[in-house]
Formats: C-alpha cells, structure tokens, sequence
C-alpha cells in the first residue's frame, strides 16, 4: 500500500491567534503531526497545506515532504476543509507523479495522538476493507440518556429517545465524541465522493487523554498540562533507579 499523509492547517484563527504555530512544548503546534507521522513509519510522503508561508517554512523544518500552498478560498473562517484535503492530494500526485492507496489526514489541532493511534486507524481500514476510518472518544454525553434538544415550543427532550427509556447512560446504545484526529480514507473512495461518513466507515476509539481538539485558548492550556505531564512521566521512566543509602 502507498499512503500519502496530508496536514491542512490554515495560518489564520479567531478561537487562538496563529494557533497551529503557537509554540507547544518547545515546537510550533504543526510540528508534532509531522513528527507523529514520521513516528509511524507508514508514509510514502507527509504534505502539509497552508496559506501561510510562515507555517510552510514551519512545516519544512519539522520535516514535512511536500509544501502545498493553498488557496485562499479554501482557506476561510468558512471554507469546510475537505475540499483542502482533495487539493492538496492533488498537488502532491501531480507533482510527484504517483497516485497513492491510502489517504490519512491528521488534524494539526490534535496533538496530542500517539504514532500508534495514527497505525491503528490504518490497521483497521486495510484489515477490514473498510472505505475510510475516523477516531473518536467515548462520548459523555449520550443522546439516549442525557443529551438534550429544546423544541421550536421552548420544551426539553431527550435527543434519541428509545421505546423503553434509558434509567443509567451505561445502558444506552455506545455512543462516541470525534475527536477530529486521525481520517484515512482509500484514495479512489475519497476522490469519487470526499466525505466523511458512507456505509461502511469504521472508527477508532482513542482514550480522552489524547482527544483533545483546540479551537480556543482553554483548549490550548488543557493540551500543554496533558502534555507536560506526559513528557515529565517519559522523563521519570528513563531515569536510573535510586540507589539504596547502605549501597
């Protein structure tokens, strides 16, 4: 199989100024899907699409492929980002002169994904022939049980609710957040009809500690303490055991 990996990540934000290159533990934010790419070891190539130059030059430091200026109309506070994803496949093909198998694309504002949650979404496309994968979390709310719409009349119901009601959200039908990480599509199904979901999308549950999608300045904080905490346990783990005071 032939994967192509892309990063869309625009230059401009209004929830965190420059937030895919607002520095995280030492790296702009766009690095660490480059450098968890690389980590998986499953690319033919990682490309990055931006309108910013600035996040270009970013991206090719941290060792990205393919540089792919994007236009500014896919590039808005509007523009949905498939059409993003299809353009820079297309520039990659084109200009390397290949068609790959496989389409993985990592959302720049997840970071905190592990390489072996990038192989696993893989893994469960290739082995059971699905047409694409995403990743997602346990959700916390569950639309049979706590999850909640208000009516044109002002009243509240529950969002799914089921002949017999639900007494424990444990109960329900499992239900998941995505958490807008990992998406791998077969190439040929993408470029026929880019979509996010058809009927046979499969997905790849992650843990809630690596399901973190920043849009704001919270979000940021709560990715730099999980962070942080992360890289201090690393730390601890490689340091040699203490020695015995009567050693």
């Amino acid at each position: 199989m032939k994967r192509l990996c892309t990063i869309c990540a625009r230059g401009g934000s209004k929830g965190l100024k420059d937030k895919n290159l607002h520095p995280l533990a030492g790296r702009p934010l766009v690095a660490h899907s480059i450098l968890q790419a690389k980590a998986a070891g499953l690319f033919a190539a990682i490309a990055v699409s931006s309108d910013s130059e600035s996040l270009l030059r970013a991206a090719e430091a941290a060792g990205a492929d393919v540089l792919v200026s994007r236009p500014g109309e896919l590039a808005t506070d509007t523009a949905p980002k498939l059409p993003a994803i299809a353009h820079c496949l297309r520039e990659v093909e084109r200009r390397l002169g290949c068609r790959y198998d496989i389409l993985v694309d990592l959302d720049a504002t997840s970071p905190l994904r592990l390489p072996e949650d990038i192989a696993g979404a893989v893994r469960l496309l290739e082995t059971r022939d699905l047409s694409n994968v995403i990743t997602g979390t346990p959700a916390r709310r569950s639309p049979y049980f706590n999850l909640v719409e208000v009516d044109e009349s002002g009243v509240a119901r529950i969002s799914k609710p089921l002949p017999k009601p639900v007494e424990r959200r444990q109960d329900g039908p499992r239900c998941y957040d995505m958490n807008a990480s990992v998406y791998v599509w077969r190439r040929d199904v993408f470029v026929a009809d880019p979509a996010l979901f058809y009927e046979d999308t499969g997905l790849y549950e992650m843990p809630e500690e690596r399901s973190v999608d920043i849009d704001g300045a919270l979000d940021f904080d709560i990715v730099e303490m999980l962070m942080e905490r992360r890289l201090a346990t690393a730390a601890s783990q490689m340091l040699p055991a203490p020695r015995m005071v009567n050693e």
